[in-house]
């Protein structure tokens, strides 16, 4: 990697090249864990609303709330939740954070099984998970340069993180579907709880020191909050990401749950169909992925960063455009979702190497909660905006909207700085 970016300067490049990260046991215990969560979180991500409209008949205006409620913790906690995280070991917080959520989605099917479970008591868990992966978000990202001490190898950390988060957008919707249709969808988050129990222990496995954060002088939570937003907004390529990260996700959440609703009410779609449908399209996610190093070393980093985003907001219009028989209109959704994953696993590994490399240790955690609280409130107004447009709409209706907002977005990219970068920028002192 570091022969091939201008990032990372001559003499590095003129050096050995840089061990692989598979020689790196520790970060492979994390990135294990790691894995393993992110599928069963596709599980929890099928299954909560199939829940609240199968088992409580929720509304589109409902199922959109409790997509609003899963994801608005970011807005009010994630800065927050980043200026304490700068001031701890990350590594006990994601302990933590992991614990509480296992507990949590194991609940729900045992207050199922007790014939207790409601759809506000749903609800409330959810935004309690919610609350609890705010703070795990916080502190991951932070985290990996302890177990990474070597910024040439950022692309290639975050490019195994992208496999991973792409490999469980193709598997878990799918698993997901099938239990579901096998357990009912309350108790398969059984699994997801499951697949907390496995990172956590692999955070427990992980013997690299994390050193102990400057205490310096006396700190001001909102003295360090602000800092961490004028950090963010006053890096012209971090500011670009983060507004077109916002909108994004905004995109990628509406057209997400207004296909469920979709899908559900109009389509008459069945859960394993719905997992299967979400889980041939994220095939997309993981090529993109895994040829992302590749094409990073191959193309100027500006443009793959226009053209994989360009790609994930101009995917909705294909499902806007889908009309005909029942099995076209499902074809091209499925091909919708491929592009838009396609896109997203390739921009995700730019996006993350440009904020690795643009932000110091010290401001880690407090980049990554400013960066948490617009992706995610991009998110959380993404769900709420879905159920009431689907509500107002219709399904089809709704996603016309959505398909249009997104290609505004795409033509407004242009404009970014981040579009004319070549390479990664050199990066920050640590």
């Amino acid at each position: 990697m570091a022969s091939v970016h201008a990032s990372t300067g001559a003499a590095t490049a003129a050096a050995a090249p840089l061990p692989s990260l598979w020689r790196n046991g520790d970060f492979l215990k994390f990135w294990l864990g790691e894995s393993v969560s992110l599928l069963g979180t596709q599980v929890t991500t099928l299954a909560l609303p199939l829940t609240a409209m199968r088992a409580f008949g929720a509304s589109d205006e409902q199922v959109g709330l409790l997509r609003f409620l899963q994801l608005v913790p970011y807005l009010g906690l994630a800065l927050l939740f980043g200026v304490w995280v700068d001031r701890v070991r990350r590594r006990r917080v994601m302990l933590a954070a992991n614990l509480v959520r296992m507990v949590l989605l194991a609940l729900v099917p045992a207050l199922y099984w007790a014939h207790a479970l409601s759809l506000v008591t749903l609800t409330v868990i959810a935004c309690a998970v919610g609350v609890a992966s705010v703070l795990f978000d916080v502190s991951w990202m932070s985290y990996v340069p302890t177990l990474v001490r070597d910024p040439g190898q950022y692309v290639e950390a975050s490019a195994k993180m992208g496999v991973s988060s792409s490999a469980a957008d193709v598997a878990g919707p799918g698993m997901a579907g099938v239990l579901v249709s096998a357990l009912t969808a309350p108790v398969a988050l059984i699994v997801d709880a499951f697949s907390y129990l496995v990172s956590l222990v692999s955070l427990l496995l992980v013997r690299t020191p994390e050193p102990r954060p400057e205490k310096g002088a006396r700190r001001h939570v909102w003295g360090e909050l602000r800092d961490g937003l004028r950090w963010v907004m006053k890096d012209r390529i971090l500011r670009a990401l983060a507004l077109v990260g916002f909108c994004c996700n905004f995109s990628m959440v509406t057209v997400w749950t207004m296909f469920l609703l979709h899908g559900t009410h109009d389509l008459h779609l069945s859960s394993s169909a719905l997992g299967g449908i979400f889980a041939t399209a994220s095939v997309g996610g993981l090529i993109g992925a895994l040829i992302s190093g590749p094409v990073i070393k191959r193309f100027l980093l500006g443009r793959v960063y226009l053209v994989a985003q360009s790609a994930l907001l101009l995917g909705p219009s294909l499902i806007a455009a889908a009309t005909g028989p029942r099995s076209v209109v499902i074809a091209m959704c499925v091909v919708s979702f491929f592009v838009t994953y396609l896109g997203l696993g390739v921009a995700n590994v730019v996006i993350v190497s440009l904020r690795q490399t643009s932000t110091p240790a010290s401001m880690m955690g407090r980049m990554t909660a400013a960066f948490r609280t617009l992706l995610f409130g991009g998110g959380a107004l993404g769900g709420l905006s879905a159920g009431l447009l689907a509500g107002h709409l219709g399904g089809r209706g709704a996603l016309a909207v959505a398909a249009i907002a997104s290609a505004v977005v795409a033509v407004a990219l242009l404009a970014s700085p981040v579009t004319r970068l070549t390479a990664l920028p050199p990066p920050m002192a640590q």
